[in-house]
């Protein structure tokens, strides 16, 4: 039986919204694919060990404001697994943290990982409601709450296409980034029971393997009502 590292960054601070069920998720399936998942929780302080897949949830700007300086610690290692092909799942806050900078709406700016090539602004407004966008493997729903505006740099392509709601910033239809094996989404909610199809795709770039169906008659019913619903 394989053995499957799971990292949990900042799961105290960053987990808005039941965030960490996406962990729960990856580790149900993985489990039910035959392999062996083991979930270590990295937090302030704590060196970012090597890992199978990384997952970062969502937070306010109050959050992201207390793990900022020892984020900047973990900044070099965390750019390293994004640009080697490591698989890597960021929510919301942990999504901008990603980036190169967060300006918020009083003007001030804090300095993030620089991972990859995109930048948020925080707006006068949140954006907020239920979420529906296409990516290459299927429709992904979920519910957003954000008043950050993220801009991906040309080089970057988003990870979907915003069929109901706002996404990264409201204007150009974009949601999320998909760079190499790093996604990054604003779909909170928990996002990845509801979307089964975008789970297996993460497990299947974190192991190299094929996987068999599994039978999910009710995680592909409420994903399809879901869909139905807020389209």
């Amino acid at each position: 039986m394989k053995r499957i590292r799971i990292l949990h960054l900042y799961p105290k601070e960053m987990n808005l919204y039941g965030d960490s069920g996406n962990v729960r998720c990856l580790s149900y399936r993985l489990a039910a694919y035959g392999f062996y998942p083991e979930v270590l929780e990295i937090g302030i302080g704590d060196r970012l060990n090597d890992f199978d897949i990384l997952f970062i949830g969502g937070g306010q700007d109050r959050e992201m404001g207390i793990i900022s300086r020892d984020l900047r610690r973990k900044s070099e290692a965390l750019s390293y697994a994004v640009n080697s092909g490591k698989t890597v799942l960021a929510i919301c806050g942990g999504y901008q943290l990603l980036g190169t900078y967060y300006r918020a709406a009083d003007g001030s700016e804090m300095t993030l990982t620089g991972a990859l090539p995109l930048y948020t602004v925080g707006g006068a407004e949140r954006m907020i409601g239920n979420l529906v966008y296409k990516t290459e493997f299927g429709k992904v729903v979920g519910f957003e709450n954000h008043a950050g505006r993220t801009y991906l740099d040309g080089t970057l392509k988003p990870l979907g296409r915003v069929l109901s709601g706002f996404g990264n910033n409201g204007e150009d239809r974009g949601e999320g980034v998909q760079y190499q094996n790093t996604f990054g989404t604003y779909a909170h909610g928990c996002v990845l029971p509801k979307n089964p199809a975008f789970a297996d795709e993460l497990i299947r770039r974190a192991t190299g393997c094929d996987l068999p169906s599994l039978p999910d008659c009710e995680e592909t019913r409420c994903h399809d009502i879901l869909i139905k619903r807020f389209s």
